[in-house]
């Protein structure tokens, strides 16, 4: 009774038994103060159990200019992120189905700082060898801007036009982050390559760069296929010729910046020789 807004009075007797088994005489109704908003009851009351949440809850819109925007683009968890690496070093499936609908910014950003990082690494690691005994050794950060600068915007920028091509010729299934994870998570295969393509064999270089562009490439082009296959036959035959040959350019664009000799990423500062300073000191015989 007390559930619907009532409390139950019982007498009893001194001895403590009921007297008698009619309860109907000894049963008093009083209204119940346990609706009462008091302050203790605000505060949870004797209880301690807080009340219940009034706040309403958010819409669930998410604002470009918003934390929560970007952070739904991250949100994925180690486990993911490595099986999709290992999906993307080892493909047996195609990778958006890996992806399962849910493709990330995760993988695709440290997989890209991570190349950048090593190329740097490898680049530098390659000039100290080739002035070995010349002349005192300086890190050059130019190589590091370099990197960051081609990763960076190669990872960027050629999936975002790869999908607006895709979208401008009709292809339903284009799917801009898709795009993004898809090259992210194939510029994996770079990371290996530039560790050990800083050897002072030239034509070892070129092979190991050549290797890896043969292994990326094949990745994408499986799985871009399909999505490409879904506009005419003359406009994925473009599509796909335009995506090896930006493809190659960057294998070429690695080697040549950081693993060559003369590369025009590293720093063409040199230091004045010791002879070409004592000749320029020395007055002139005419």
């Amino acid at each position: 009774m007390s559930g619907s807004g009532y409390d139950a009075v019982v007498d009893v007797d001194d001895e403590g038994d009921l007297g008698h088994t009619d309860l109907q005489e000894d049963l008093e109704f009083h209204n119940s103060n346990f609706n009462e908003t008091g302050p203790a009851n605000r505060k949870g009351g004797a209880s301690g159990l807080p009340l219940p949440a009034t706040t309403p809850s958010s819409s669930g819109k998410r604002f470009l200019w918003t934390y929560g925007f970007y952070a739904q683009f991250f949100d994925v968890d180690t486990s993911s992120v490595l099986s999709r690496c290992w999906a993307a070093l080892y493909p047996r499936a195609n990778f958006l189905d890996v992806l399962e609908g849910n493709p990330d910014l995760y993988g695709p950003f440290w997989i890209a700082t991570t190349v950048v990082l090593i190329l740097f690494l490898g680049g530098t690691i390659s000039d100290y060898l080739a002035t070995t005994g010349q002349e005192p050794f300086a890190y050059d950060f130019k190589l590091l801007s370099g990197a960051a600068g081609l990763i960076y915007g190669y990872t960027l920028f050629v999936p975002m036009g790869l999908y607006l091509a895709l979208r401008y010729f009709g292809s339903e299934s284009a799917n801009l982050l898709e795009c993004w994870a898809l090259y992210g998570y194939g510029n994996l295969i770079w990371i290996p390559v530039a560790l050990i393509s800083w050897s002072p064999i030239y034509i070892l270089n070129w092979v190991f760069v050549f290797l890896g562009f043969g292994l990326s490439v094949a990745f994408l082009l499986r799985n871009l296929y399909p999505v490409l296959s879904a506009t005419d036959r003359q406009t994925s035959k473009i599509l796909l010729i335009l995506v090896l040959a930006l493809h190659f350019g960057l294998a070429i664009a690695i080697d040549v910046l950081f693993f060559a000799n003369g590369s025009p990423a590293k720093s063409g500062d040199a230091t004045t020789p010791p002879a070409a300073e004592n000749t320029a000191g020395s007055p002139a015989m005419f």
